[in-house]
């Protein structure tokens, strides 16, 4: 009986140190790949949170105030002015939907879309400095790991398909939350205006 304790204490360990890991590299990637990043190449005109909505607006235009608050983890309140300061500096631009007012159509400007390509070319770039010695194949069984361990928490969390996980500025076509258990993604939804907006 002692062995077994010991043997689930010992992993238990193990756990809580991988997630301490994954928890420090998530800290690193924050400063170094977005916030100083972000300074050098867009200088004082966003933070790190504006640059994710002009990454979610470059992706799905349509959205509204409440999920566009979701996909920044702040309130309505904070997310309409995240978006309004947005376009006073004229990198977005919006209007509403006459008949709701909770639906608005955001697209970027041509300086918004410079910014961002900026950053995202910086980035890539960044990335290839730091990981590009990385066995690929190391990379994919690292990323299956953390989605697996990932996809073991969401299953177990009440409500979990209208918890946005805020993946913010990498997003992924291909996400395994979104394809194995069907959760909404304000990356990929449709209303009908974005329907309306861009008709097949």
């Amino acid at each position: 009986m002692g062995g077994k304790n010991g043997s689930a204490a010992d992993k238990a360990d193990l756990i809580h140190d991988f997630l301490a890991s994954a928890n420090v590299f998530a800290a690193a990637v924050g400063e170094e790949i977005e916030q100083a990043l972000l300074r050098r190449t867009g200088g004082a005109a966003v933070t790190v949170a504006q640059l994710k909505l002009l990454k979610l607006v470059s992706v799905a235009e349509a959205q509204t105030i409440g999920g566009v608050a979701a996909f920044l983890g702040v309130s309505n309140a904070a997310a309409s002015k995240a978006v309004d300061r947005l376009v006073r500096r004229k990198l977005m631009a919006r209007r509403e939907r006459e008949t709701d007012r909770r639906f608005i159509h955001l697209v970027l400007t041509e300086e918004g879309r410079r910014l961002l390509e900026s950053y995202e070319d910086a980035r890539r770039k960044k990335l290839i400095e730091l990981f590009g010695d990385f066995p690929e194949e190391e990379l994919r069984r690292v990323a299956d790991l953390l989605d697996r361990m990932a996809l073991r928490v969401v299953e177990n969390t009440a409500g979990a398909r209208e918890v946005c996980f805020q993946c913010g500025i990498y997003f992924r076509k291909d996400c395994l939350m979104r394809r194995l258990r069907g959760r909404s993604c304000l990356y990929v939804q449709r209303n009908s205006w974005a329907a309306e907006a861009h008709p097949v």
